[in-house]
């Protein structure tokens, strides 16, 4: 909550004789030249703010929801066709959202200037999920979850075409780390080269296009609004394909899915937000860190068990994540100190 202050507490000051003396000599507005119209603040969306490590934390917690519902994913694919796991997924996600769907709601949210977009982004994030869950049918969830981290790479060099950001040599390094410790863990040669490794990252670059228009809407339109346009752009699609593979599921199945919504909602909304504190290619390198969510429950799970290869690369990516974040810092400590506009999350 923004703290009131009441303007009539403060007494106005006199600026020092220097001051006053180059405010004389400016060249100040004649009273018949009418002064530049302010144009009223766009309230439709909230602001965004450079708030780096706030955007990282969310990162963070985003991926403890989404590696649950991988995880849960994988445990479903024995039995359930992957578009059948998807449909469910979305089902879920789009009954969540009902609320900012309906008209006479007070949530109701599918006012948007960049429809287009949002299909778009609804579209990218359906073909993540439907290519990364038909990869678990093959894969261990570790090494498929490893194969999928390529994906901060086509962030960091998508967003410079996309979004205009700017990455400098340092950042690239970090990431390119991350992206070596991906490939300790995959190890040339092992399972994880099996055909159906270039399913995840297919599923990668689907996402990385995902969170490129994720960032590309954000502080323009709300969090609520991009999360229904996905659910509906995507239980739209996956509808009219489970029909061709279904198979009846148990309640113990329809349960599982359900968790699968709900996890995966909770994870992607956190995304949606977090974007609006950092850019891509800072957030990029911090979702490696659901490899460790994976890799707890694959054991937890299915007894699998991280290797010594597995822990090299996940301590190539650690680090690539710690430099990442200390390199922010410093870049932020030599940046002019400009009041920061709070947004309204």
């Amino acid at each position: 909550m923004l703290a009131r202050f009441d303007i009539s507490e403060f007494k106005p000051l006199t600026p020092p004789p220097a001051a006053a003396a180059r405010l004389d000599r400016a060249s100040l507005p004649l009273p018949e030249e009418p002064l530049p119209e302010r144009k009223p603040a766009d309230r439709g969306a909230p602001a965004r703010a450079d708030r780096p490590f706030r955007g990282i934390a969310m990162i963070l917690a985003s991926t403890v929801f989404l590696g649950a519902s991988d995880v849960t994913a994988k445990y479903l694919s024995a039995t359930l066709p992957s578009i059948e796991i998807a449909w469910l997924r979305f089902l879920v996600f789009a009954m969540i959202m009902v609320p900012a769907m309906l008209p006479g709601s007070p949530l109701y949210a599918l006012q948007s200037d960049r429809k287009g977009l949002q299909l778009m982004r609804g579209v990218t994030l359906l073909a993540s999920s439907l290519f990364f869950i038909s990869g678990l049918r093959f894969l261990p969830i570790a090494e498929a979850s490893a194969t999928g981290f390529v994906s901060p790479l086509f962030v960091t060099a998508l967003s410079i075409f996309f979004l205009s950001e700017r990455v400098g040599m340092r950042r690239w390094i970090a990431t390119a780390v991350g992206l070596i410790g991906v490939l300790i863990i995959l190890r040339p040669g092992s399972s994880a080269f099996h055909p159906a490794a270039f399913i995840p990252i297919v599923s990668a670059l689907a996402w990385a296009c995902t969170l490129i228009m994720t960032r590309m809407m954000s502080g323009r339109e709300r969090a609520i609004t991009t999360m229904a346009y996905s659910s509906i752009t995507g239980v739209c699609i996956v509808s009219a394909l489970v029909p061709f593979v279904w198979v009846t599921p148990s309640w113990h199945d329809i349960l599982f899915g359900i968790f699968i919504g709900v996890a995966s909602t909770a994870g992607q909304w956190i995304v949606v937000l977090a974007f609006r504190y950092a850019d891509a290619s800072v957030l990029a390198p911090f979702q490696y860190t659901q490899l460790l969510w994976v890799s707890i429950l694959g054991f937890m799970i299915f007894g699998e068990v991280p290797d010594a290869w597995t822990v090299t690369g996940a301590a190539f990516i650690v680090a690539s994540g710690l430099y990442t974040a200390h390199r922010e810092r410093v870049r932020r400590s030599q940046l002019p100190v400009e009041a920061e506009p709070s947004p309204n999350a």
